[in-house]
C-alpha cells in the first residue's frame, strides 16, 4: 500500500532472520510466502525486513500486500459493510481471490503483471504494473494471504487486535470506534478460522515457532 507506515524494530528483525532461514531450507524455483495476522500485528513490518533480508543472500522478493485485494473499494468499504451486516460479509469473502491467483499465476510464469495498490492518503485505488522476470520469491501479506492455495511457507502471527491496539494507532489506523471494533472482532473470527494452515507460528513475544502437524 502507499504511503503504509512502517514500525520496524528488533523484534522483526529477529522474528525475521528465524523466517529467512527457513525459506533458505526449503527454497525451490518461484517460492511463494504467505504472512497473515490480525491488524497491528506486523504483517507489513515482516514482509519488508524479509523480503529485504533475502537480497543480502542473492535473492530477489516482491513484497504484495492482499489487503489492496478487496472487492469494496476503500471509500465504500464502511457503507457496504453497515449495508449488508459487519457479522455476515467481513471476511474472507471480501478479497477478489481470482485476481489474487492471477498474480500468482504471473509471477510463477516470470509475466508482467498489474495489480491494484491503495493509497493511504487519498483512499483511493491505483493500478500497479510489475515486472515478475528475475523475481525469486513473492512474499504475500494479508490478514487472509495465508488462505492462498499455492503457498509454499504460510507465516501467522498470532497476536490479536487486543494486543495491537497501540500498533494500529501509531500507524495511523482506523478511529477505534464502534464499528472499528465490530470490524475487528469479525476480522478475528475469520483469521483464526484459517490458522491451522499455517507453517510457523510467530508467537506473542514474537517468537518464530514450527507448527506441529
Amino acid at each position: 500500500m502507499l504511503e503504509d507506515v512502517l514500525l520496524i524494530t528488533e523484534k522483526h528483525r529477529t522474528a525475521g532472520a528465524a523466517i529467512i532461514e527457513e525459506i533458505l531450507k526449503r527454497k525451490k524455483d518461484k517460492f511463494i510466502v504467505a504472512i497473515s495476522g490480525e491488524s497491528g500485528s506486523g504483517k507489513s513490518e515482516m514482509t519488508h525486513v524479509v523480503a529485504k533480508g533475502l537480497r543480502k543472500h542473492g535473492i530477489f522478493a516482491k513484497p504484495v500486500h492482499a489487503d489492496n485485494f478487496y472487492n469494496t473499494l476503500p471509500l465504500e468499504r464502511t457503507e457496504w459493510r453497515m449495508k449488508n451486516g459487519i457479522e455476515k460479509v467481513v471476511g474472507l469473502g471480501e478479497y477478489k481471490w481470482n485476481e489474487i491467483n492471477r498474480v500468482v499465476d504471473d509471477f510463477k510464469n516470470n509475466c508482467k503483471s498489474s495489480m491494484p495498490c491503495v493509497d493511504l492518503v487519498t483512499e483511493q485505488v491505483d493500478t500497479l504494473i510489475t515486472d515478475f522476470n528475475g523475481i525469486d520469491i513473492l512474499v504475500i501479506d494479508g490478514l487472509y494471504a495465508i488462505n492462498i492455495d499455492d503457498v509454499n511457507l504460510r507465516v501467522f502471527i498470532e497476536l490479536t487486535y487486543h494486543e495491537t491496539k497501540k500498533a494500529q494507532k501509531d500507524r495511523g489506523k482506523e478511529p477505534q470506534n464502534e464499528y472499528r471494533m465490530r470490524v475487528l472482532e469479525q476480522e478475528h473470527k475469520q483469521v483464526l478460522s484459517i490458522k491451522h494452515k499455517a507453517d510457523l507460528f510467530v508467537n506473542m513475544n514474537y517468537q518464530v515457532v514450527p507448527v506441529k502437524k
